[in-house]
């Protein structure tokens, strides 16, 4: 229940900053859905905007099929996004589920051993096999692994949100996105507690108390980090 809570809020608040910053996408996508009620991108569904999104989990796939099928604009892709097409082992940790070969928060705050009770294989594509070009808000949440999206995205989005950071864990390939948004022009705009949401300052403008904001935001963030560095959690 916390988790739909949570999802519920984070896609409330970024569509009602959305709506401060006049900003109105065209294609949104969400790589990692899990339920349909934590849909980040759910209130643009529900407006008829087109949207993608993709869910590897069968079970979840077809609840979000089920409660989306009244919007001809929304298109289900129903496979993990990894490095490369093929079958892929993943963990079902229900909103924490992740792929095998990444350092997922599961792993780091959960402190979950991997059970071969919670193994399951899908289908993987790359996900230039997925994106047209035309998406304009991305959110990517998939347990580590939203490397694998943003190494092979065809489109160039207004607004990414990604998973880098939650309680004592770090995205294992935390610098490599910094240096991929920072290449591409991208600012960071703001985060919560598990996402850093970057936009192009040209279509979503930041202002110096957004930068203030987030700069005390990672005071609180680096200081939760050094928590788990004495608890041993972290290494």
């Amino acid at each position: 229940m916390e988790s739909v809570v949570m999802s519920f809020d984070r896609s409330l608040t970024l569509n009602l900053k959305l709506q401060k910053k006049e900003y109105v996408p065209s294609h949104v996508c969400e790589v990692g859905v899990y339920l349909p009620e934590t849909c980040s991108v759910r209130p643009f569904i529900l407006s008829g905007m087109k949207a993608s999104l993709v869910e590897a989990n069968p079970v979840m796939v077809e609840k979000i099929r089920e409660s989306f099928k009244a919007y001809p604009n929304t298109k289900v892709f129903p496979y993990a996004v990894a490095e490369q097409p093929g079958k892929i082992t993943l963990y079902n940790r229900g909103a924490s589920t992740f792929i095998d070969s990444v350092e997922s928060p599961a792993l780091i705050n959960d402190q979950y051993t991997k059970s071969d009770d919670d193994r399951f294989e899908v289908e993987s594509k790359t996900f230039d096999q997925m994106d047209d070009g035309t998406i304009d808000l991305l959110c990517i949440d998939i347990e580590g692994a939203e490397w694998f999206v943003l190494s092979k995205l065809v489109s160039k989005p207004n607004l990414i949100s990604v998973e880098t950071h939650g309680k004592y864990y770090l995205n294992p390939k935390l610098s490599e996105i910094r240096n991929w948004m920072k290449g591409r022009g991208y600012q960071v705009w703001y985060k919560d507690k598990s996402d850093t949401v970057f936009v192009r300052p040209e279509a979503i403008s930041v202002t110096l108390f957004e930068n203030l904001r987030t700069n005390l935001y990672n005071i609180f963030l680096w200081l939760r980090r050094m928590k788990g560095i004495l608890l041993g959690r972290v290494q």
